[in-house]
């Protein structure tokens, strides 16, 4: 059984391991090498200005440069990622395992969870698991109780603080984590049964120990009687695009990449060595990618995948894209504090993962909408439309590479992408521009407020104990962990 005095002295260890993040999202003002890049760009900017046709014509180009940059990029990552990886041999002795599920207003899906997580092959004396949930989350505790589960898998209430992140979840069931090795999953993830099989064993076969996290491809499943289906195809591809080509490329030359909120492996050693997550980060998991790097250690990935489902309707989608799109804000904004600390390799790596998914945000839209009121209004006037020829010819090839990206990473995933879903790519990828805004305002506003989104049930739960809802709730807050030791 575990005590009130060892919740709360785990709470305290737990906001011992967040300190030592240092400089992470919760500081907001600019360093000084912030502060002073911003000066000169003032400056070349104001001297730019004296000759304003000049500075269009400037930064046209260089827009135009940028996007033709990141277009090969994404070819070169396409192109790298096929490459076959070895499959190394599977590990003797087997390590143990923590997996964690930090939830929150979860009841709908915790059965669900519950179930997928007890067909995970492994051997149950080497298993540990944490399903984390809030102290005030009365629902998902009744849900989750409700439920029957392996002897491996318990319970574990996060005390009250601040901020109610998930990340702050985490770090607190850190300092419960017993195994050698941990995952992490999302409330809706069904992971494939060998997953964590597959990662003792590339972390075995790690010649030189500087291998610290391996991401497994979220793969994403369209539900019965889904009634978004342009959104449901174009979410399907963007992380086809991003699990399939864009981190096995970036593992395969040797750069870091931002992880994926689930599925994520680590070594528990290296993981508290550098602090846990960053509970002010809304992405922890695209900083933590880049603060392992700083810290010398390795990312790989893994071919056994996770299935999750996508948001759905445009309500639960765009919160979902507005927080990640802020945290990947808040993780530009902490590792250019010193940029040096990431090398010239680690530097590349987070331009043309953050830098360009953020500059894409912001001008997809307004590109489109330049672009389709040109030609629109040269129509309406009997005249042909005087586009620059070259603005074209990037929108083009800008386009093409996303479409090649995606169409590799779908067939790869085996999920649909067709015709149809590559002419109506555009729209969905102005629809980031809408997330962009929304995310810059609440970066100002609300940085560290979580963007929830909903998940709902695909199948329901087999084989599991009736909910009483007139049941009295033993997790007050002041007993948290009392129905459930914690391992």
């Amino acid at each position: 059984m575990t005590s009130d005095n060892h919740v709360i002295s785990s709470a305290k260890s737990s906001q011992g391991a967040h300190s030592r993040v240092r400089h992470g999202a919760d500081v907001r003002l600019p360093s000084a090498f912030q502060w002073t890049l911003g000066a000169l760009l003032a400056i070349a900017g104001w001297v730019a200005a004296q000759n304003p046709g000049a500075l269009f014509k400037g930064l046209s180009f260089a827009a135009a440069a940028a996007f033709l940059a990141v277009a090969a990029w994404r070819i070169l990552l396409v192109v790298v990622s096929g490459a076959s990886r070895d499959t190394p041999p599977p590990a003797s002795p087997l390590p143990r395992y923590t997996i964690l599920a930090a939830l929150h207003d979860e009841a709908e899906v915790v059965g669900q969870l519950i179930e997928r997580l007890a067909n995970i092959d492994y051997p149950t004396n080497r298993l540990q698991g944490l399903i984390v949930l809030e102290a005030h989350d009365t629902a998902t505790r009744r849900a989750a109780r409700a439920v029957a589960r392996p002897s491996w898998l318990k319970i574990l209430v996060v005390p009250p603080g601040r901020p109610q992140t998930k990340p702050r979840a985490l770090n607190f069931a850190l300092t419960k984590a017993t195994g050698q090795l941990l995952t992490v999953y999302d409330a809706e993830d069904e992971p494939d049964p060998g997953q964590l099989r597959e990662a003792a064993a590339r972390f075995a076969a790690d010649a030189h120990g500087r291998l610290a996290c391996l991401q497994a491809p979220l793969r994403i499943r369209r539900p019965a009687g889904s009634r978004t289906p342009f959104l449901d195809r174009q979410f399907a591809a963007e992380y086809a695009a991003l699990f399939e080509t864009a981190l096995p490329g970036m593992s395969r030359l040797g750069l870091p990449f931002p992880l994926g909120g689930t599925s994520n492996h680590f070594r528990v050693d290296v993981l508290r060595a550098v602090g846990g997550w960053d509970a002010y980060n809304v992405t922890e998991d695209a900083d933590l990618g880049f603060r392992l790097w700083t810290g010398g250690w390795r990312l790989g990935v893994l071919t056994r995948p996770t299935w999750e489902t996508p948001p759905g309707e445009m309500y639960d989608w765009l919160p979902q894209r507005t927080r990640w799109l802020k945290g990947y804000m808040q993780t530009w904004g902490v590792h250019t504090r010193r940029p040096w600390r990431l090398g010239l390799r680690g530097l590349t790596a987070l331009v043309m993962t953050l830098g360009a998914g953020l500059m894409s945000a912001a001008a997809n839209g307004p590109s489109m909408a330049w672009v389709s009121a040109t030609v629109l209004v040269a129509l309406m006037d009997g005249h042909t439309p005087m586009t620059p020829a070259y603005a074209v010819g990037v929108m083009v090839l800008g386009a093409a590479a996303a479409w090649t990206s995606c169409l590799v990473g779908t067939r790869r995933a085996g999920v649909p992408y067709g015709p149809l879903d590559m002419i109506m790519a555009p729209a969905y990828w102005s629809l980031l521009s809408l997330a962009m805004g929304h995310a810059a305002w609440r970066l100002i506003w609300q940085p560290f407020a979580w963007d929830k989104t909903r998940h709902r049930c695909e199948t329901p739960p087999s084989g599991h104990a009736v909910l009483d809802e007139t049941a009295p709730d033993r997790l007050s807050a002041g007993h948290a962990a009392t129905p459930e030791p914690v391992a």
